[in-house]
This record gives C-alpha cells, structure tokens and sequence, in this order.
C-alpha cells in the first residue's frame, strides 16, 4: 500500500527557519527541509507564474515571505522526485497552484488534482524532463534564464567535495537507466544553453555559492568516474 505523502506533517512545521535566499536574479533557494530529507527547493520568479521546484518546509517564515515579496503566489508545483513531496496538499491549498509530477510518480499523490507528463512538459518558459533513473519518476527543470540553470532534483548531487554527480545509493531506482540519462542531457545542452546547476539535496556541500557553476563543463564531467 503506497502512503499519501501529501499529508505528511513536519516535526519542526512550527520551528522557526529562515525565509529563502536569492541565489541568482529571479531565483531563490529555500532551507533544507527535513520532511524531503535534507531536500532542497527553489522558487523561480517567472512572467508565465512562479514556480516552485520541489516542496520547501511550510511554515510562517515562508507563508511571511511569500505575503511581503510575492503575494501573487506560485503558479506551478514541479515535483522532481518522489522524496520531493512534502505537504503537497497544503502548499495546493495555499496557492491554489498546479502540481505537476511524471506520470510514474503520480500515484504518490492520491486525491489530489496533478498534471502528469511523460517525456517532457512545458511550464511557460521552463521545461520539465524526464530523467528517470534516481527514482522511476525523476525530473529535471530548466529554464534558459542567466545562459541556462538546471535544477536536477536528486539525479545530479554534490559530493562531500562540491564535485556534480550522479550517486548510487540504496535508494537508486535503476543505476544503468540514471547514467543514461545523464548521456542525454549532456547530449541536449551546449555552453551556450547551460551555465548553472541547482542540486535538489547535498547543496551544503556547495559551500555557500548555491549553484554550481560552469554548468556544462561540470555536466559533461559527471560521468567520468563512472564510465
């Protein structure tokens, strides 16, 4: 029987956290969030809608955020994974935005209304991609903001030495699947299309920057030491 994660309820929901940080114009990362595993999650600041990647700890920290700087709210919900849902219905509720989440992974959110993709979806300027491996259903979301930004959920992680790179774990779906899709989005991006990374965990190991940069070059080494 597969559990409802959007009605998890955090530990620390009435603790006190920071409001999220501005890594680059438009772009913001908020605390890890316990309920995600140390999870990571950003919130674009797009003309289509804002969008939220990932679930972040929902509080009055972030509620207080949202009300002074961004009360227009947040258009789209895009789950990177499935460890990436923490209070979907709330955060649903709350902004009364659009979950979106591959189709693999959808079942994971019972009764609640989702928007599932397959290969790809567009979200205004952004595209979710498909890049099963980490789990079956796990994502990427790009945007071609500041020469491209990635934000590759749990399927590219920083390593204790800031290196990008996907790591097996007891938890990795399916490890030859994962390597395959790092081929391909070193296949799909150039310089020119991608200048930054933003992990969905691990991003303490970034030691402060928030994004990793020369996103390209550091795609196209991601698989060095495991070919």
């Amino acid at each position: 029987m597969c559990a409802d994660f959007s009605q998890n309820q955090s530990s620390t929901e009435n603790k006190t956290t920071k409001p999220p940080r501005q890594i680059l114009d438009r772009i913001y990362a908020f605390p890890p969030n316990r309920d995600t595993l140390g999870g990571t999650a950003y919130l674009l600041i797009t003309e289509a809608g804002n969008i939220l990647v990932d679930c972040p700890m929902w509080n009055e920290t972030q509620k207080s955020f949202f009300s002074e700087f961004f009360p227009q709210g947040v258009r789209w919900l895009f789950i990177t994974h499935r460890e990436g849902m923490s209070q979907v219905r709330q955060l649903q509720s709350e902004f009364d935005c659009e979950v979106i989440v591959q189709e693999q992974e959808a079942y994971l959110l019972p009764d609640i209304a989702v928007t599932s993709f397959r290969e790809e979806i567009s979200l205004g300027e952004a595209t979710g991609i498909w890049t099963c491996g980490y789990s079956p259903g796990s994502s990427c979301l790009y945007i071609p903001y500041h020469g491209g930004i990635l934000f590759s959920g749990r399927h590219l992680l920083a390593d204790p030495k800031g290196n990008l790179a996907p790591l097996q774990s007891r938890k990795t779906f399916h490890w030859p699947r994962q390597l395959r899709n790092v081929k391909k989005l070193q296949n799909r991006f150039s310089p020119e299309t991608l200048s930054y990374i933003c992990p969905g965990a691990n991003t303490g190991f970034l030691r402060g920057k928030g994004v990793v940069e020369n996103g390209y070059e550091t795609l196209m080494n991601c698989l060095e030491k495991n070919s």
